[in-house]
């Protein structure tokens, strides 16, 4: 007889942990130095790329230009060092250069340094207080707008530049002059930018071999030779002396502390938010080891006390930068590491060349920079979700008041936003088809104070005196609700209607009485004994019988009416899809054999829907040898022959009626009032008790896990209805080809469990359950 796969190898194979490696061996992580193959071409590639994007941000910054290669090179070699991203690449970002533009107009450049290296102190705090993942509650469309606004900043800022002027203090402001910046355009200036523009534009689609040079590197290098070609007199880059005369020292403002103290909270926040966000990006580029946000946030802190200390920009981790440095093949942290040595090395040794580059061709790249901040799918997404309003708002107090203000309010409004949905209960009436039925009620979602001015509207819009179905389907329920509804319907029961409460949700109205209100854990099962419900129902209406508005018929019908009248109200819409391709034929896998009993659900123990199974049920579930009873032969053959199933499964169940009548039939305790037609059928089972008191294993098995008398006889009738298919002239031979398997299965009814029923013994397939201890047998059922 061909049974089911055995479930200790079925579990084994579940819980074992996966292999650690080629032949076995434990998968250890990269070291620094285990992959200079990859990291140090790597390292090269975003170099090229970081270089004008430093000086770029540096120049867009108000700062020094030199500061930008500072902050480069601490980024690269202290974050890329210390920090919790193994492949994300550090150095000044764009998102910050709104930010430190202002406090260098408002408190210098050196005071700007000091409040850069504050900044790192109260990141490296947050680290070790190992808040990093909490900085990642913060809502992606507050920071997909921050960063819109960063870009739209950037654009106005440098569009001025691109066309020969110098950027006004404010976006606002370089909006205003944008006209006259346009009339008195410097056409050299402006050839040179848009020629930058137009390359960054066509790069991707020029071929890959030319594609292996950083766009931006191209961009920047051919702008710059035209420029010593055709423009030799348009504005470009200048410092004095070397990066190590770059380096300035940080300095003490000299009063307005509070200022200082929110321009310090303000670049930790924003540095951290982005660091943490970009290495959470680049762990979803690649499948090596994950981020640790803490030490990131550490190794961020450290890298801003020293560029701050040194005269650097603030160094936050860099998306640009890092995504290059996955695609560009580096495996280990090295490869960052290495990039901020070749940016201090080139800028120890070739500061000249910076020289040449115009500020028309810088501004011509953070124009595409800012531009790319901008991305029209975040809109596509903001609009789709019903975030467009928390975007845009966001992204307009970013440019036209300042960048925390933006965000802080951004925040503000998503949080209203999840307030007003989470908390937004649903409540509906329904008016009646006809006037013998009730009125219905509905109300979903979480039922607090914020939804009693719509559940008084609603429910005072009931006529009086009639009859109310309230459909209570709830994830929430607080004391302030509840009172209001009961309330209601004593006012309601008084005009002489009355109102039948059901209860649909994870939250049970009656826990909100003396409790703390809470949310209960999500209950997949849809449909509880009617027996609950309805006497709920009928408990939560003194004034009239469950039940009542539904249609005249005989009260032994009333439960079923109700039952189908539930039905129709919450589950016909949901079924009816799922069961229009059953319309015309069926195609079950299984025949299920099971135990008239009541408290036996095929359907629900073996997670099965319409259309799965065919159902066979009888009293102690038995199979009857050839001949004996046409309604088994005819289903057996129907199953096998008909819809061609695949398995047939007995189903036995603890505390059956039919076991205890052979138990009691055998000591002379029989109900000889259940007629002779029910001791007759008891004779297809009679064979299991005999093999019960010869010991069968299965008996033994049952009796060693703990199991009452009556139910080790269950189990044993299980294996001995699997026998007789063996025999069957139908079922027989399917089985000997293989093409039908035999199980056997017996449901615990008091723990709702399940077990597998072989003939040599029983197998728990709930690795959670135990042999429980012998508990006497029940009521009789079945």
């Amino acid at each position: 007889m061909a049974q089911a796969p055995d479930p200790s190898t079925v579990q084994a194979a579940i819980h074992s942990p996966p292999p650690s490696g080629r032949g076995g061996r434990k998968r250890r992580l990269p070291g620094v130095f285990s992959h200079p193959g990859a990291d140090v071409p790597a390292s090269l590639v975003v170099f090229l790329v970081a270089l004008p994007l430093s000086l770029g941000i540096a120049a867009a910054s108000g700062a020094p230009i030199m500061a930008g290669l500072i902050a480069a090179a601490v980024g690269g070699i202290v974050a890329g060092s210390l920090g919790g991203s193994p492949l994300q690449v550090s150095g000044p970002a764009a998102g910050l250069t709104v930010v430190v533009a202002g406090l260098v107009q408002e408190f210098g450049w050196q005071v700007t340094c000091a409040i850069t290296a504050a900044a790192g102190v109260v990141q490296l705090l947050l680290g070790i207080s190992r808040v990093g993942r909490a900085a990642l509650a913060v809502s992606p469309v507050v920071v997909k707008a921050m960063l819109a606004g960063i870009g739209i900043t950037i654009i106005l800022q440098q569009v001025r530049v691109l066309l020969g002027g110098q950027p006004a203090g404010s976006a606002l402001d370089n909006l205003m002059a944008l006209p006259a910046a346009i009339t008195n355009v410097e056409l050299h200036a402006a050839l040179l930018g848009l020629t930058v523009v137009v390359i960054l534009l066509a790069w991707k689609h020029l071929p890959a071999a030319v594609r292996r040079i950083p766009g931006p590197l191209a961009a920047v290098a051919a702008g710059t030779a035209l420029s010593v070609a055709f423009a030799p007199g348009v504005e470009r880059i200048s410092f004095t002396g070397s990066i190590v005369d770059a380096v300035a020292l940080p300095q003490l403002p000299e009063g307005n502390w509070r200022a200082v103290a929110f321009a310090v909270i303000s670049m930790a926040l924003i540095a951290s938010i982005e660091s943490l966000l970009s290495a959470v990006a680049v762990d979803k580029m690649q499948s090596g080891p994950r981020t640790n946000l803490n030490r990131e946030l550490v190794g961020q802190g450290a890298a801003n006390i020293v560029s701050g200390s040194l005269g650097g920009l603030p160094v936050t981790g860099v998306i640009v930068r890092s995504a290059t440095n996955v695609e560009a093949g580096a495996a280990t942290r090295l490869s960052a590491v290495l990039h901020g040595v070749w940016v201090l090395a080139f800028s120890a040794l070739f500061a000249g060349l910076i020289q040449l580059i115009p500020l028309s061709v810088l501004a011509g790249l953070l124009v595409m920079i800012g531009a790319r901040l901008i991305k029209v799918a975040d809109i596509r997404t903001s609009l789709r979700t019903g975030d467009l309003l928390i975007y845009a708002v966001t992204l307009l107090c970013v440019v036209f008041l300042n960048l925390l203000e933006g965000v802080m309010i951004g925040l503000a409004l998503a949080a209203a936003s999840v307030l007003w949905r989470v908390l937004r209960a649903a409540v509906q009436s329904h008016r009646p088809a006809s006037p013998s039925d009730a009125w219905r009620v509905t109300i979903g979602g979480s039922c607090s104070f914020f939804a009693l001015p719509k559940l008084n509207r609603v429910l005072h819009a009931v006529p009086a005196g009639v009859n109310v179905v309230v459909e209570l389907n709830a994830d929430y329920v607080d004391h302030a609700f509840r009172e209001a509804l009961l309330a209601w319907r004593h006012q309601h029961e008084a005009a002489g209607g009355t109102v039948s409460l059901e209860e649909h949700g994870n939250t049970l109205f009656q826990d909100a009485a003396d409790q703390a209100p809470k949310r209960q854990e999500a209950r997949e099962l849809p449909l509880p004994p009617r027996a609950f419900w309805q006497d709920l129902a009928g408990s939560q209406h003194p004034g009239g019988e469950a039940g009542d508005h539904v249609g005249e018929g005989p009260r032994p019908l009333q439960p079923l009416l109700l039952g189908i009248d539930k039905y129709h109200r919450r589950f016909a819409d949901q079924v009816r899809p799922l069961v229009q391709d059953l319309a015309n034929s069926q195609n079950p896998d299984t025949l299920f054999v099971a135990c008239v009993d009541s408290r036996v659900n095929p359907n629900l123990i073996t997670s099965s829907g319409p259309g799965d199974l065919l159902t066979l049920r009888n009293i102690g579930n038995v199979v009857c040898h050839d001949g004996q009873d046409a309604s088994i032969d005819s289903a057996l053959s129907f199953a096998v022959k008909g819809l061609a199933v695949e398995s047939i499964v007995i189903c036995g169940h603890s505390n059956c009626g039919a076991m205890k009548a052979l138990i009691d039939d055998a000591t002379g305790k029989g109900n000889p009032s259940l007629g002779a037609g029910f001791d007759a059928w008891l004779n297809h089972a009679r064979p299991s008790y005999r093999e019960l008191l010869a010991d069968h294993p299965v008996a033994l098995a049952a009796a060693a896990a703990g199991y009452s008398r009556q139910d080790q006889l269950a189990m044993v009738n299980v294996a001995v209805q699997l026998g007789k298919l063996e025999n069957h002239p139908v079922v027989g031979p399917a089985l000997a080809r293989g093409s039908v398997q035999a199980t056997g299965l017996f449901y615990d009814i008091a723990t709702a469990r399940v077990l597998l029923v072989e003939p040599a013994g029983i197998q728990f397939l709930d690795p959670a359950q135990a042999p429980r201890t012998p508990a006497p047998a029940g009521t009789p059922a079945g």
